[in-house]
């Protein structure tokens, strides 16, 4: 009895483990990816949504917005990587950029940057947009815009972009999402509202999957070049080597048409003369 009590003890702690294990890796391994359903707060960031200046290239459909600032590579990566599937899908993507404030007394911005936020909220001009995140940051230098510092009009502009950050995240939070740049929001084909945190790209194929988008797209352009098949079409037929000619011989007329051979001559060969020498004939 002493025995069976051991093993059961045993078998518990073992069954405790295995699942304290499976949940920590469910979470962590997948759990963790997933986006989170909007179920709170929805009227509230919608209003954010509606109220903030993003930059489309349009297309019109369902619009999925990407939050995020300049320098953050994921949101790079989401945009030439992910932007074209959604667009495959019927999607468009909407992108919301904001000049992120100092921290510590240390600016984590530059002047080119928040005038170019600034010059964004107030246009919506995509060209611009396409521009600016074409070019590498520390070359980028904002010609031609009209700086946001000492302005105090653009200047309001950039606060009211830090402001909406600050807004959405505390939202977010509410509902168990810590924002992470790019911060992707959209409305699922029944309605409801998500949000990811989609720094990690194992979080995109979840978004993917909710609006059944492709998981990848030809470029533009990349369509296999035509096939011509020599002679007369056929896969079969090959051309023929381009020999050199003998001397009096003319080149072939037709592309690939074999060098024409010298005509045999007509009637029968006539028998050799008998030739005699001094001391001997021969033929």
């Amino acid at each position: 009895m002493r025995r069976f009590f051991v093993w059961s003890a045993l078998a518990a702690v073992l069954g405790l483990i295995l699942a304290v294990g499976g949940y920590w890796a469910y979470q962590n391994f997948y759990a963790r990816f997933q986006p989170v359903t909007i179920t709170h707060n929805q009227a509230e960031i919608q209003k954010l949504m509606d109220e903030a200046s993003w930059v489309s290239a349009g297309g019109g459909g369902e619009p999925l917005y990407i939050i995020g600032h300049r320098d953050s590579a994921a949101m790079q990566r989401y945009e030439q990587e992910e932007a074209p599937k959604l667009r495959a899908a019927g999607i468009e993507a909407r992108f919301i950029l904001f000049a992120r404030p100092d921290r510590e007394g240390l600016a984590q911005s530059t002047a080119a940057e928040r005038a170019t936020v600034a010059e964004l909220w107030l246009t919506r001009d995509w060209t611009l947009y396409q521009r600016w995140t074409a070019t590498p940051s520390n070359n980028w230098t904002g010609a031609g815009i009209p700086t946001a510092d000492g302005n105090l009009a653009r200047g309001a502009v950039v606060d009211a972009g830090r402001d909406f950050i600050a807004s959405l995240s505390e939202n977010l939070r509410e509902e168990g999402l810590q924002p992470t740049w790019p911060l992707v929001i959209w409305r699922d084909r029944a309605g409801f509202m998500k949000a990811c945190a989609c720094s990690d790209t194992r979080s995109w194929v979840f978004i993917r999957d909710d609006l059944d988008a492709p998981d990848r797209v030809e470029p533009e352009g990349a369509a296999p070049p035509e096939i011509v098949y020599p002679g007369d079409g056929s896969p079969e037929t090959l051309p023929y080597p381009t020999l050199p000619l003998a001397p009096g011989q003319a080149a072939p007329t037709t592309p690939g048409a074999r060098p024409e051979q010298p005509a045999a001559p007509a009637g029968p060969r006539k028998a050799p003369e008998a030739k005699r020498q001094d001391d001997s004939t021969f033929f």
